[in-house]
């Protein structure tokens, strides 16, 4: 069973008036997600890990003591990532947790200033990287 790029669960544009064009997304989500599970489809057929799960490859690639990851679990766990990420986005508020809303208002003084701060950061490492808004 090959690996597939799930559709986001919105719209590209649904996130545009909070900061993430559509642009971003479609580049996000269409080129870059893809290429991680593309290469992760390439690098896992016709091994151990061909039929697994993405938490058994993950979990199985994984080596603590490596300075850096062997590509199997790079990809994986990109794909992983992307994936929840795309889960816990969405065009319309979230209720944040109890604990993480008190965890980020003691270190940035509250969770709007904790969201104004990362809008900044995305924005300031998107156009570093090229990936414009």
């Amino acid at each position: 069973m090959a690996f597939t790029l799930p559709d986001l669960p919105y719209a590209h544009d649904a996130l545009a008036a909070g900061g993430m064009s559509k642009e971003t997304l479609e580049f996000h989500h269409d080129k870059h997600h893809k290429a991680y599970v593309d290469k992760l489809n390439e690098l896992v057929a016709g091994t151990e890990w061909e039929g697994k799960s993405l938490e058994d490859i993950v979990v199985g690639t994984y080596n603590k003591t490596a300075v850096a990851q062997n590509g199997i679990f790079n990809n994986a766990s990109q794909h992983w990532n992307h994936a929840q990420f795309w889960e816990m986005m969405g065009p319309t508020g979230r209720e944040i947790p109890a604990n993480l809303a008190d965890a980020l208002t003691k270190a940035f003084g509250s969770v709007d200033e904790f969201k104004r701060n990362s809008r900044k950061q995305a924005s300031a490492s998107s156009a570093q990287a090229g990936h414009g808004s």
